[in-house]
């Protein structure tokens, strides 16, 4: 049997003055009472000010949900949301397509310099047909980062299936991210695509395998 999953903790900071702090709040306490986070901790930088120093906090209200940090007003569905989300790769996927909307890469691989594991959320926002061209201009940004590096290489497999996506430009994504990967265990997976109908997909399918033909006659 799966066990069930445990409600995220909650941490919110506040000031006095803040027009938004309190349907926060509310919306926060409420989904405690209903047993949807499990802890609610309530800082009020006016009193602590530190605290929001220490955290580079420059607005609030400021949430750390879960895995989650998210700023400024948050309805309470949209805070039952993110609750619900928690300890879930699609909850991280719709956090980092949050992020990569807003322009944050640098918060993104913040994240994912601490926790790797992560890094496959990225994946479901990459087979999305409806991941925003900006989004997918994030995750190249990040892939590119994670070049050569074993985080990387552990998603060969799933980014091998992206090759047989129905879209050309996932198909030419996850070619050019096996390439990334330096790994000669990419190559079986990028020669089918050299064959694909697509002339972009085969452009990008042979550069990879030149990197990863180069990088396995250096090994």
């Amino acid at each position: 049997m799966t066990a069930a999953r445990q409600p995220p903790d909650a941490l919110l900071l506040i000031s006095q003055g803040c027009p938004h702090c309190p349907t926060v709040l509310a919306g926060l306490s409420e989904l405690i009472k209903q047993g949807v986070i499990g802890r609610l901790e309530v800082v009020n930088l006016s009193v602590n000010p530190g605290l929001g120093e220490s955290m580079d906090v420059r607005s609030v209200p400021w949430l750390r949900l879960g895995p989650f940090e998210l700023e400024g007003l948050r309805s309470p569905a949209e805070l039952r949301q993110w609750a619900t989300r928690a300890g879930t790769a699609q909850g991280m996927a719709d956090y980092f397509r949050e992020l990569l909307g807003d322009g944050q890469l640098d918060k993104v691989l913040s994240i994912l310099d601490r926790d790797t594991n992560q890094l496959g959320a990225l994946l479901l926002l990459l087979e999305d047909e409806e991941t925003e061209l900006s989004v997918r201009v994030g995750i190249g940004a990040v892939m590119e980062s994670f070049k050569g590096r074993e985080a990387l290489s552990q998603l060969i497999d799933p980014l091998a299936k992206l090759t047989h996506h129905r879209q050309a430009h996932v198909r030419g994504d996850a070619a050019h991210y096996l390439g990334l990967t330096r790994s000669p265990r990419a190559i079986p997976h990028v020669e089918p695509l050299m064959n694909d109908p697509e002339n972009q997909v085969r452009e990008i399918a042979g550069e990879s395998l030149e990197h990863l033909r180069r990088t396995q006659v250096s090994a």
